[in-house]
């Protein structure tokens, strides 16, 4: 998780009108006919999926972000209507060369130094008989 966010599943416990920040995979883009060039964005992060709504005016401002972006970081206001959490975009920055590092040799040294717990294994070690 990207620094300065906070997980989806905390999203869910924010009050309505909360200024927060949130990143996480683009899992799908939606702008239908009908929206009047509002477009909804599906975020995943680890802890669940996080639903983004991007009006017309923040569409054009961040528009290369918003079509490319593979990772984003988006920050923006807490609308809840009904049980579900929306979060209203104001600021949408595409940080997809952050997933050229889940790559490096050095991630779990860099994940420890930011205080995360170790990283599991991923290597395929023979079970004992």
């Amino acid at each position: 998780m990207p620094s300065h966010c906070i997980t989806t599943a905390a999203l869910n416990a924010a009050p309505n009108t909360t200024r927060l920040t949130v990143a996480g995979l683009v899992l799908v883009r939606h702008r239908p006919g009908t929206a009047k060039g509002v477009i909804f964005l599906t975020l995943e992060d680890e802890t669940g999926t996080c639903n983004v709504i991007v009006w017309k005016s923040v569409y054009e401002r961040f528009r290369r972000a918003i079509i490319a972006g593979r990772l984003l970081r988006v920050t923006g206001r807490v609308q809840r209507q009904g049980p579900v959490p929306h979060l209203v975009a104001e600021n949408v920055e595409d940080i997809s060369p952050m997933l050229d590092a889940l790559l490096s040799p050095d991630l779990p040294r860099v994940h420890e130094q930011l205080g995360a717990p170790p990283l599991p294994s991923l290597s395929h070690k023979p079970k004992p008989r």
